[in-house]
């Protein structure tokens, strides 16, 4: 029986979720520094799955300003102080882990932590076709033509979509 478990991320993980990356999404490669980042400024969103001891998938999740999706390998300087939402960068696991209902138990954890923080609504980008997953946690997507310049940071289909809490 395969065990499986959502922990929070230390700075020692940084290289580990660095290398899934690359591996991951080679259509949307992130300076090593965006992750090192994350985690150092929000390190309760920022998450290591393990499958038997073993890293298989990360997840990278902050405070954030609605209708202002971070830009693909942007960093951010700071969490904004009138941070209006709660957003999700990347849920991402190594193909040794799909299918496993880790994706799932990682959202929901997510979705656990903004609301403890007193959050009232999500925002991710979905890209490679995730819409479909995100869409089963009650996130849609937002038709604003005002997100097109941040979505064409992101390689294929990008759709900005929300969650209200």
């Amino acid at each position: 029986m395969t065990s499986m478990h959502w922990r929070e991320m230390t700075a020692e993980d940084v290289a580990l979720v660095e290398a899934m990356a690359d591996v991951i999404h080679e259509d949307h490669p992130e300076d090593p520094a965006v992750f090192a980042e994350r985690q150092r400024l929000h390190p309760g969103g920022c998450l290591l799955l393990e499958l038997d001891g073993k890293p298989a998938g990360y997840a990278l999740t902050h405070p954030w300003i609605y209708g202002q999706p971070p830009a693909l390998d942007m960093m951010l300087e700071a969490i904004p102080a009138d941070a209006d939402c709660y957003h999700i960068h990347d849920v991402a696991l190594l193909a040794t882990a799909r299918g496993s209902g880790a994706a799932s138990a990682g959202v929901k954890a997510i979705i656990d932590h903004a609301r403890s923080l007193g959050f009232e609504r999500m925002t991710l980008v979905a890209v490679n076709d995730t819409v479909p997953f995100w869409g089963r946690f009650g996130f849609t997507i937002d038709e604003s033509p005002a997100l097109a310049a941040k979505l064409a940071t992101y390689a294929g289909h990008a759709r900005h979509m929300s969650l209200a809490l």
